[in-house]
């Protein structure tokens, strides 16, 4: 499974990008796709998963400016990203976790390469 990520780039405070994750590849139809994101000097951390049946999770610092939606037909991922702050600044990360074994038994994890996205004035 191969991960395309793109969109990134440099934006002022208060603006907009999208990001957009292309998955290539064999997969299980029970599956998360989800961002991640690794700010200067600090761990990676999620931002939005999105399965391809179920709720969707947020991490509280982007809920209502974010929002993730994924096309299913084309294996697209993508974090709508708006009111875009200095703390939004990072390298971004798609990941699809895989259900092979269902529900019950070890995903199989899959990163793509980062996207940077850049806020400031």
């Amino acid at each position: 499974v191969q991960l395309q990520a793109s969109g990134g780039g440099l934006v002022q405070p208060g603006g907009s990008l999208r990001l957009s994750c292309a998955a290539s590849g064999s997969f299980a139809y029970m599956n998360t796709m989800a961002w991640h994101r690794r700010a200067p000097g600090k761990e990676r951390d999620l931002v939005a998963a999105m399965p391809n049946r179920g709720a969707i999770n947020y991490a509280d610092s982007v809920q209502g400016r974010f929002t993730v939606s994924r096309d299913n037909a084309k294996n697209t991922l993508y974090l709508q990203m708006n009111n875009l702050k200095p703390d939004d600044t990072g390298v971004y990360y798609c990941s699809l976790r895989s259900y092979d074994a269902g529900p019950f038994g070890p995903p199989r994890d899959y990163w793509g390469e980062g996207t940077q996205v850049t806020v400031s004035s």
